[in-house]
């Protein structure tokens, strides 16, 4: 029974958590500790690789007592008390290189990931453009999956400049398998690729039945499209002011304020 007191809240980061300077204010940081210091569980829950997420761990000083790190989209699941995934999500190598091999037909950035590094064919105006945030190493083969040991957690396609040549993309990509893989994108220029297994959604019922936590204890928050699977999984969807319509059409509320202004502290203070 002392499980069924405890609540866990999954973040998203960029848009959500942190504000426009990659940062959360001092105001948001005291709320989050308030909550863990109570017995409660945080998880950051992104598109990014797990190595990302404790990137933006580490900077922004985010060690607090149940820790859960979500990355790839709910593709792979981190307990930092233990250092080490408890689940991991895999893309069939072949669906990879067909991803692959369509990217590079339709003049389309994509890349993939193992445990260390990001893999890719070739690097560039889009790849630059992703790594002003993202510094994992990145490893330029003729072929990533040399460099695979694990079918990956996730794919990402890039296109800066033409959002039709995107749509084209990813219309002829949803097509391949979609009882296997999903595709959406976390902001207009990024398309996520990930097992349909995995999903934000899905991570916050891993979780909630790994913690044995009920799922109307747990709250999740975030602003775009690849957030609404956890919005609409948790006991409350929080949607940001500066969220998408879409998002904020699944969220059970929208806070006041924006990423920037701590419209996140009240949400937070307020499950205590």
């Amino acid at each position: 029974m002392y499980f069924m007191n405890k609540k866990i809240f999954f973040f998203d980061l960029d848009g959500t958590l942190l504000n426009s300077e990659k940062k959360i204010t001092p105001k948001t940081m005291d709320a989050l500790k308030h909550f863990t210091d109570a017995g409660n569980y945080f998880a950051i829950s992104t598109g990014r690789a797990i190595d990302s997420a404790m990137d933006v761990q580490k900077e922004l000083g985010l060690f607090f007592q149940g820790t859960f790190l979500i990355g790839y989209n709910g593709g792979q699941i981190y307990d930092c008390a233990k250092n080490k995934i408890v689940y991991r999500a895999q893309i069939p190598f072949e669906l990879v290189g067909r991803c692959f091999e369509i990217a590079e037909r339709r003049g389309v950035h994509i890349h993939t990931y193992n445990d260390d590094h990001i893999l890719t064919k070739k690097t560039g105006e889009c790849m630059d453009y992703y790594r002003r945030v993202i510094k994992t190493p990145v490893t330029v083969t003729d072929d990533i999956f040399k460099e695979l040991k694990f079918g990956p957690s996730k794919c990402i396609a890039i296109e800066l400049h033409d959002h039709d040549k995107m749509e084209e993309f990813r219309k002829e990509v949803s097509e391949l398998a979609p009882d296997k893989l999903s595709v959406m994108y976390s902001n207009p220029y990024y398309l996520e690729i990930f097992p349909k297994e995995a999903g934000k959604g899905s991570a916050v019922v891993r979780l909630c039945e790994y913690l044995n936590i009920p799922i109307e204890n747990s709250l999740a928050a975030g602003d775009e499209q690849n957030d609404i699977s956890m919005i609409r999984a948790a006991g409350t969807g929080i949607a940001m002011f500066n969220a998408t319509d879409l998002v904020k059409e699944n969220a059970d509320v929208i806070t006041d304020t924006d990423n920037d202004h701590d419209g996140l502290a009240p949400f937070i203070e307020g499950a205590i």
